[in-house]
């Protein structure tokens, strides 16, 4: 069976939210943990963790979970940097990665698990996740598209590799509107630990 891994991506600046975001608490852990937890218990094979401002202290809350991680030199690139270095990590065995934000620990596990089949079932080489006609995250790409992912415009970022090879796209549709959701500032930050839904 092809390996799937999960690329997190836990190495951005939080410069909206003014403190590093992923150690913030959340529902008992920290935000990262909460991403990492997620993955782990997913249908993934195994699990990255793409690291960059503040990797030190991140390290220190995840060194006992079952994740490997690597260090974007380039983090203040900005995101597609650190899918960059998440691809780049991967070995050859895998087929794909789960691309899934740090910010976002109120995804649930079967949406991971619901793109992961989707892929099995129609071979496409990107699936995206789609709530009431809006595309959200995480998004599976195929290893193939590596070197693509390299070659793009990173104030586009990976919405332009979705365009570029449209055909290749399968969206996916999921009762899931967290992953329209992510935690960039201190106000989405409150409204996610506020929520009662």
């Amino acid at each position: 069976m092809a390996e799937i891994w999960a690329v997190i991506l836990a190495g951005g600046e939080s410069k909206r939210m003014k403190t590093p975001k992923m150690l913030l608490p959340f529902k008992g852990k920290t935000i990262i943990e909460k991403v990492i937890e997620t993955a782990v218990s997913s249908d993934v094979d195994k699990t990255v963790v793409v690291l960059g401002a503040g990797h030190d202290e991140i390290l220190r809350i995840i060194a006992d979970m079952p994740v490997m991680h690597c260090y974007n030199d380039n983090y203040k690139q900005g995101m597609l940097s650190s899918v960059i270095c998440g691809f780049r990590s991967l070995p050859e065995s895998c087929e794909g990665a789960i691309i899934c934000q740090g910010d976002q620990p109120m995804i649930p596990a079967h949406v991971v698990n619901t793109l992961i089949n989707s892929w099995r079932k129609s071979g496409k080489g990107i699936v995206i996740p789609v709530f009431e006609e809006k595309r959200g995250h995480p998004i599976f790409i195929a290893r193939k598209y590596i070197n693509e992912i390299e070659k793009l415009n990173p104030d586009e970022g990976l919405r332009s590799l979705t365009v570029k090879f449209r055909d290749d796209v399968l969206e996916v549709e999921v009762k899931t509107p967290e992953i329209l959701r992510d935690i960039d500032t201190k106000e989405d930050y409150h409204n996610e630990i506020n929520r009662t839904d």
